[in-house]
């Protein structure tokens, strides 16, 4: 029996997806000191294409070049690199696939190695071992700028060829900071209310969608909570997600932010998610708040987080209860994984984080946290392998992983440093 993961999918807009899996966005850190795409993220996004997925979403393309929410981001603010994205983007089609760019501003989440005064809807500090300054609050100017970023980053997307866009308003960046009443404690039009908290997104929505016109997709990346005491709820992604209604063609459920991680499917004591012990649940552990979603949305729902376990993903998707499944992790252990899964010669994606990593009780669990799901860096070494043209080498030791992302990471924030000192001496 044909898969149900090998079905197309027509979105609202008339656009047809080959399949039903989707690279999830992943940050990549490949950019050059200049900030720009590079000949490695061909060789990998060329690399995924052929593995069969039937969409891929790159890493969030920033919109302004001073707030990065790591260095090696690549960023669309008038610092060139357009014919390495265009190169990127034909890359990614030569299987059939479609390729949408993700577009995005960190916000708070930006670390004082790349930006000492980072903006943010109020001047809420993300605490996380130091390593992020203080918000500036941003003015009404500062807002409509940012507004105007992203309608101008999508519009460069559709130009260079891609074939669709994707709006990250989750994991704590800047769209999700206006959601959240944690971090959005304005009393203007932009704060208060839910409407108000939503207006950003919803301005830049409709200023994309008049950007690229009715044909071309736009997508939403959209938290189910940030799981944080006083902050966006699951009923706030559920309204909010009415609003969307009839603007977007796909819509991605997540969750979390830097603070609380339930986008790595490690949230503590505090979280506001109850433990979880069936495989089920486990696993899909965005799966139940899509349901709420699903009660109210209008357009096809994407959930990623977790998926591993080849039949639970055929029968969400058989079950209408997704339109499609987004993978992240397991591409980068197993590039070929969505055609395996396709033709049903294997039952399980890859997990080797729960093999390499020995995630104990609390202590583990913290010492994860504290370092930025540390377990990160490891999936970041196989992109790197796969970027220079090799394949993903899985002997990589958990803590060789960490040694190698903070090396690399510190000479690419050294080098962009000399690249922006140059330029502001030349200015």
């Amino acid at each position: 029996m044909t898969s149900p993961l090998a079905q197309p999918l027509t979105l609202p807009c008339g656009v047809t997806l080959p399949n039903r899996i989707v690279k999830s966005a992943m940050t990549e850190g490949l950019a050059d000191a200049h900030d720009r795409a590079t000949a490695e993220h061909v060789t990998l996004y060329e690399r995924w294409a052929k593995g069969g997925t039937g969409l891929l979403i790159t890493g969030n393309v920033m919109v302004d070049r001073r707030y990065l929410e790591r260095a090696g981001n690549v960023v669309l603010d008038g610092n060139g690199g357009e014919e390495e994205l265009r190169a990127m983007a034909k890359a990614s089609q030569i299987n059939g696939n479609h390729v949408w760019m993700q577009i995005n501003h960190p916000g708070r989440q930006v670390q004082r190695l790349v930006n000492r005064e980072p903006l943010s809807p109020s001047d809420v500090q993300v605490q996380l071992m130091g390593l992020f300054a203080r918000p500036r609050a941003m003015s009404v100017a500062d807002i409509e700028d940012a507004i105007a970023r992203y309608i101008h980053v999508a519009s460069q997307a559709k130009a260079l060829g891609y074939d669709g866009v994707q709006i990250h308003a989750a994991h704590g960046y800047l769209i999700s900071q206006f959601h959240s009443p944690h971090t959005n404690r304005r009393t203007d039009e932009w704060g208060g209310t839910l409407e108000n908290r939503a207006r950003f997104l919803m301005r830049i929505l409709s200023g994309v969608r008049e950007a690229v016109g009715p044909e071309f997709p736009i997508g939403i990346k959209l938290n189910s909570a940030d799981f944080q005491k006083g902050g966006f709820t699951h009923e706030d992604s559920a309204k909010i997600v009415e609003m969307l209604n009839g603007t977007v063609d796909l819509l991605e459920i997540s969750g979390g932010t830097y603070e609380q991680m339930a986008l790595f499917g490690m949230e503590d004591q505090n979280s506001d998610q109850a433990s979880r012990d069936s495989t089920r649940k486990r696993e899909a552990y965005f799966l139940d708040y899509a349901k709420m979603i699903r009660n109210v949305a209008k357009m096809p729902l994407v959930v990623t987080g977790g998926f591993r376990d080849r039949a639970l993903m055929e029968e969400a998707v058989a079950n209408a209860e997704v339109d499609m499944v987004g993978l992240a992790r397991p591409l980068c252990s197993d590039p070929d994984i969505s055609a395996k899964l396709l033709a049903q010669t294997t039952n399980r994606a890859p997990d080797p984080e729960f093999t390499k990593l020995t995630l104990g009780a609390n202590s583990n669990l913290r010492f994860m946290k504290n370092l930025h799901a540390a377990g990160t860096y490891w999936y970041y070494a196989q992109i790197e392998e796969m970027a220079a043209g090799r394949d993903p080498k899985l002997s990589i030791s958990h803590l060789g992983g960490v040694i190698r992302h903070t090396i690399k990471d510190y000479r690419r924030v050294m080098a962009r440093r000399r690249v922006l000192n140059s330029e502001a001496a030349n200015a």
